[in-house]
């Protein structure tokens, strides 16, 4: 596996720059932190050290303890977070403590050490959150996410028009920001975006291209994929070696806001299904002229958006007839059933049986031409487990019989929830293949895991393609 690398080379998002999840930059951070906090505890005197520093350090390690109990019961991550997340947030509550409790009778420079000290614990555990979901490789990166600044190779879509028929002579693709109406989910939605390939430019009218649809991880901008998992230097990179043919990827928003984790289900949190099902996919039709033939339209998605991927390629053979699902849960999952229940689906049990992928597959008619690609990390070792084959090239292997935003070790749960499913869509139709590579939960993981399947997801979408 390689650090977001994708084929092709970079973009100016992917490896370029100040590494944020290893070298010099992380521990360094973290050394200057360990260093101000221990001038900002001193020495002192006698009652500071044997009352005081005591109360501190009890608020530290309280909070920590709380903010993992309370980490375990939301159920935003199926997977452990690392020790030294919760390490530096109870240090980070520690600092406040003693900048506070410690503040009266204190010399200015410690005073100042002691403020200093706290927002850059914090700036700690935000470095190793990070570190754990690779969500921001570089320093260069974040800076562009922080600062909204333009996507690689983004265009109006006024500057479409003069590009036709220039498609031959294009190395790379174009990426345009889409407001796509809500008018079937009511969905209050991001702008989203579609990435054009340089065959779409070619002649006098725009071919009918297959879509991929790009579903991120749980805590998501739309623009993830293309900043972080590095989808445009690996489309670019298979344009390139097929006469600029690849198929168009629209990034979609499925929360609506960073936070709002809707596992695409309808629900108290939005209808995410509906806008991705009807709002989303008439969109590209009628305004990119894509097919509209289900064979020619796949998803993938990453975590949450793996969950998603599964959940809609079952409940919609209609409309999608290829999917990748990269270490996402068995269903969607925001918790245990019963919290799951209420919290996506206002307490509705039948909602919940409408959405969960297992169920829908028990009472499905067998599938006809549906496909699916399952990718876990696993730190044993890259590629797939026995029995695990890739497919061949045109169509999907046998099955193998048999997340989310966080947790590093790889591999484990969601690896035997990726055979359940598979063997449950196996046994109503759906070929599928599930398959393994060394690594842990993070968007690195995800990018090699697209970049492999992309071949195979072209493969079945335009068999007559290049």
């Amino acid at each position: 596996m390689n650090n977001g690398q994708g084929p092709g080379g970079g973009n100016g998002y992917d490896h370029h720059g100040i590494s944020l999840l290893g070298g010099w930059l992380p521990i360094s951070v973290q050394i200057v932190a360990g260093v101000l906090l221990v001038l900002a505890v001193g020495w002192r005197t006698r009652r500071w050290r044997l009352l005081w520093l005591p109360v501190g350090a009890a608020v530290g390690a309280l909070g920590a303890l709380a903010a993992m109990a309370s980490f375990d019961a939301s159920g935003l991550a199926t997977d452990p977070a690392p020790v030294w997340l919760w390490v530096w947030t109870g240090l980070t509550l520690f600092a406040l403590a003693v900048a506070v409790l410690g503040w009266p009778g204190t010399r200015w420079w410690r005073r100042g050490v002691s403020v200093l000290a706290v927002p850059l614990c914090l700036l700690c555990a935000g470095v190793v959150t990070n570190q754990w979901v690779g969500y921001f490789p570089t320093v260069q990166q974040a800076w562009g996410e922080v600062t909204a600044g333009p996507l690689p190779d983004q265009v109006s879509a006024d500057e479409l028009g003069p590009l036709q028929g220039h498609g031959e002579t294009m190395t790379t693709g174009r990426v345009v920001g889409v407001d796509i109406p809500d008018t079937a989910s009511h969905f209050a939605h991001r702008m989203e975006y579609v990435y054009l390939p340089p065959a779409w430019f070619t002649g006098s009218r725009h071919p009918a291209l297959p879509v991929i649809m790009m579903i991120a991880g749980e805590f998501n901008t739309p623009a993830d994929w293309i900043r972080t998992g590095n989808a445009l230097p690996t489309v670019d990179h298979y344009a390139q070696t097929h006469g600029g043919f690849a198929p168009i990827l629209v990034f979609v928003d499925a929360g609506g806001t960073f936070n709002n984790d809707t596992e695409c289900v309808n629900g108290p949190r939005g209808n995410a299904a509906d806008h991705l099902t009807g709002d989303v996919r008439p969109f590209l039709v009628s305004q990119f002229g894509a097919s509209p033939d289900p064979q020619r339209w796949g998803i993938v998605g990453w975590s949450m958006g793996g969950t998603c991927a599964a959940d809609l390629a079952v409940m919609h053979p209609e409309l999608f007839d290829t999917f990748e699902d990269i270490a996402g849960d068995l269903g969607p999952t925001v918790g245990n059933k019963q919290q799951t229940i209420q919290r996506l689906y206002g307490g509705d049990a039948a909602a919940w049986a409408r959405f969960d992928p297992v169920t829908v597959l028990a009472r499905h008619e067998p599938y006809t031409n549906t496909a699916g690609w399952f990718d876990d990390s696993n730190t044993a070792g890259n590629g797939p487990r026995p029995g695990a084959r890739r497919p061949p090239p045109g169509g999907a292997a046998g099955g193998y019989g048999g997340h989310r935003d966080g947790g590093g070790g790889g591999g484990g749960n969601q690896e035997a929830e990726a055979r359940q499913l598979c063997a449950a869509a196996t046994a109503d139709g759906i070929q599928c293949t599930v398959h393994t590579q060394g690594g842990g939960h993070t968007w690195q993981f995800a990018s090699q895991a697209f970049a492999d399947a992309l071949p195979w997801m072209v493969s079945r979408m335009q068999p007559a393609g290049p």
